[in-house]
Parts: structure tokens; sequence; C-alpha cells
């Protein structure tokens, strides 16, 4: 005997209005929302923490009287931030490197995904255990060096653009989701209109992607706005580093260097390294949680790629 879904049931008998929760179920969601509220608490503490010591004055910080308040309420820390000509510059670059690194990678995952996806394409499950060989075993830091040192990107921009163009997980999801939610019906349809493979891609699939494009997008363009090491290893000249490595050269290499200025400028910068640091973070911290708002619709159905095919 067949079981009716709860929609069809209702229309058939209006009486039948929500299910019955038994007292189990009550106990369990109030579990389950606890957990979830101290969960929440965990993430937010320190994040607040961090927000109301950057408004704080530096003395307030120092004596240790900020909790999640901001104490003697200033501006200070963002202003000596915003006004540092490094952190611009850093700024600067970091925002080249998510932008173009991004489209790159981006465009790049799809142009592998999605003949991988298609059946028709010879060679794709070699192709694909090779990709994910690669998640397994590396070539290392100086194998990859002379690498990038011999295609000439030692100290450019490319540096941080191409060696990690391309990651494998994100090859998975972006195929995944050309295999289990584009239909090949839609292939069919667009072969016999007379279009090619590129332009079934270009105006077919992508139109239909915006989930998955959306999911790489801010994977990537998480990754790249903070790139630390390979800016370490890849980058010598000051003017292309990114954010990251401009924060950590001020918070630490800076914070005390002696013979640089004279005592009264090292203890005023001493005082006011911790709430520098404070503003930095959010400092940094600020472009991507603007921007994830945007996306987060796409994102949501984006990693719910092959959950649930109907």
């Amino acid at each position: 005997m067949s079981v009716l879904p709860l929609s069809r049931l209702r229309r058939r008998n209006p009486a039948v209005t929500k299910v019955r929760e038994t007292a189990g179920d009550r106990m369990f969601m109030i579990v389950v929302t606890l957990m979830l509220v101290v969960v929440l608490a965990v993430v937010l503490a320190p994040i607040v923490f961090i927000v109301a010591s950057s408004f704080s004055s530096a003395d307030a910080v120092n004596a240790g009287r900020v909790s999640f308040w901001p104490v003697d309420f200033s501006l200070h820390a963002y202003h000596v931030a915003l006004t540092n000509s490094q952190v611009l510059q850093g700024y600067y670059n970091s925002l080249i490197y998510a932008v173009a690194g991004t489209a790159i990678s981006v465009t790049l995952t799809v142009a592998i995904a999605y003949p991988l996806s298609r059946k028709t394409f010879y060679g794709r499950n070699v192709i694909m255990t090779l990709l994910i060989f690669t998640m397994l075993f590396s070539g290392g830091l100086i194998p990859t060096y002379m690498v990038v040192q011999d295609l000439g990107m030692i100290n450019t921009r490319w540096a941080l653009l191409i060696p990690n163009a391309i990651g494998v997980w994100q090859v998975i999801i972006a195929r995944t989701f050309f295999a289990t939610s584009i239909p090949d019906e839609l292939h069919e349809a667009a072969m016999l209109d007379g279009a090619s493979e590129l332009r079934t891609l270009r105006s077919v699939v992508l139109p239909l992607s915006k989930p998955v494009l959306a999911v790489l997008a801010l994977m990537y363009a998480i990754f790249q706005w903070n790139t630390y090491f390979d800016a370490l290893v890849y980058l010598k000249d000051t003017d292309l580093y990114p954010l990251q490595i401009v924060l950590r050269n001020m918070l630490l290499l800076n914070a005390n260097r002696p013979g640089s200025v004279d005592l009264a400028q090292q203890m005023e910068g001493l005082r006011l390294a911790n709430v520098l640091r404070y503003a930095l973070i959010v400092v940094s911290s600020l472009p991507v949680l603007l921007i994830y708002p945007f996306i987060a619709r796409h994102f949501t159905k984006g990693v719910m790629v092959g959950a649930v095919k109907g």
C-alpha cells in the first residue's frame, strides 16, 4: 500500500493540518536549539570582542577593560590603519589578486569540469583520476618553486594567480553540478539547433549554473584574499605584497625595531600595537563579510549540489 504525501493528504482531508509532535520530538528540538545557541555564542564572542576592542582606546585595551562593548570609544586605530600607505597598497594588491585570481580560477575550473561531466568525452575517468591523485600527492615546495622560477613568475603578480589557479575540490564540485543538474535533453536540443559545445556551454549551461558559480567564486575569492604563504615565498618587491603580508610586517616586524625611531615613538607604537592589531583584523575581514550576503542564496544552493536530485 502506497503512502500519500502530506500535501496531497491535506488537500483530500482539510482537517489534517499538521503532523502531531510527540514529547520526544519537542525535546529533540529543544536540545538542538540549545546546541546551536551555544555554537553561535562560541563563534560570535571572539568577533564581538575584536570589534569592540578596535573601537576602544589603546589604554582601555592594554588595561584589559574591554569585554564586548567599546570602552572610551575611539577611531584612532582605524585612522592610523587607513592612512598608512603600506596598508592602502596592500589593499589594492589584494583586490587585484582576489578579482583577477577569482576570474581566472573560475574560468579554468569550468573549462575543465564541463568536459569531464560529459559522458561523450573520451578518457574523462583517466583525467579525473589524475586530478584526484594531485590531491593526495604534491611535488613539494622546492620543485614548485623551481617551476615558478623557470616560468619567470618570481616576484610578479602571476606567481599568486597561476600556480594555484585550479583547485581539484572545486573541479569536483563543478563537475558534479554539471553532471547531475543539467539535463542531457538540453544538450541534445542545443546540438539539434546546430550549437557547438562552446556555444552550448555559454548559452545553455552557464545561465543555469549560477549557484555553483557563486560557490566557486566565493571559495576562490576567500583563498586569494587570505593568501599569505605563496606571497611570502614568491614575492620580494614590497609594492606587490598583499594585505596579509603587510599586516604581518606591521604587527610583527615593525612593532619594536631599535634604532628606527626615537624612544617616544617606540613607546607610542607599543601602546597602540594591541588596538591596531584588532583594527587591522576588522579591516582585512570586512570585504569578505560584505560580499557574502549578496551570494549567500546561491551559495546555499551550490553547496547542496548533488544532495537531492528531482
